[in-house]
């Protein structure tokens, strides 16, 4: 993978997406869509003592008390505050916490699913397009609409119908919406929720845009073709 440039910075909030090479599909049953989601929850911790695949291979209560152990000490790269995970591509907003954390999370989270895939599918080859791509949050207002634009993602690109939008998955649009609703205990729905007066407004704020591809070029910056 080529070497960023960039420097990105710990108390920063960044857009980052990938897609697959030549838009090819990155998951293919929803076993790779909880794989990836499970290498989210793991490599956002700083001390992960061996990889998410030797962790597999630990005995059942070794492997839960070290997982209990990693959410305790809470030392984190990034905070994800939110995701979508599209057939082709992913979204993320992420506040980097650490010291290179962005960088560190997406090198381990994307290397170790790249060996995941290849090896189930008995392919060889990368699987993404790029290492990956950041756009640096500048305002608060940029933070709301790169937060619904992401999860208007499944309408937008008619892998749902708008009134499914909320069942959709792969996405943390549920927990958004529904308090306590704890499928991704790795979600941070805070930052972005301290703007409404409750989780019905976030709601509306979004389907309010819901016809949202007719405003892209608004935000074309924001993401890749």
């Amino acid at each position: 993978m080529p070497y960023r440039n960039e420097v990105l910075t710990p108390g920063q909030i960044y857009h980052v997406f990938n897609r697959g090479v030549a838009t090819l599909p990155i998951y293919l049953t929803s076993r790779h869509y909880w794989r990836f989601l499970d290498l989210i929850d793991y490599y956002r911790f700083l001390n992960t003592p061996f990889s998410f695949s030797k962790l597999l291979n630990t005995p059942r209560e070794e492997r839960q008390n070290l997982l209990t152990q990693l959410k305790k000490q809470n030392a984190i790269h990034v905070e994800v505050l939110v995701f979508c995970l599209m057939p082709n591509h992913f979204h993320f907003l992420l506040k980097q916490v650490s010291e290179n954390g962005t960088s560190t999370f997406m090198r381990n989270l994307q290397n170790s699913y790249v060996r995941y895939f290849n090896t189930i599918n008995e392919r060889v080859g990368p699987l993404f397009q790029s290492m990956f791509k950041t756009v640096r949050i500048e305002t608060d207002e940029q933070l709301l609409h790169v937060s619904r634009y992401i999860h208007l993602n499944p309408s937008t690109a008619y892998i749902v119908k708008s009134e499914k939008l909320e069942d959709y998955p792969w996405s943390s649009f549920r927990s958004y919406l529904t308090e306590g609703y704890n499928r991704f205990s790795f979600i941070n729905s805070e930052i972005i929720l301290s703007f409404f007066k409750n989780r019905s407004e976030y709601r509306k704020f979004v389907f309010d845009q819901l016809e949202y591809q007719r405003e892209l070029d608004k935000i074309k910056h924001l993401v890749f073709d």
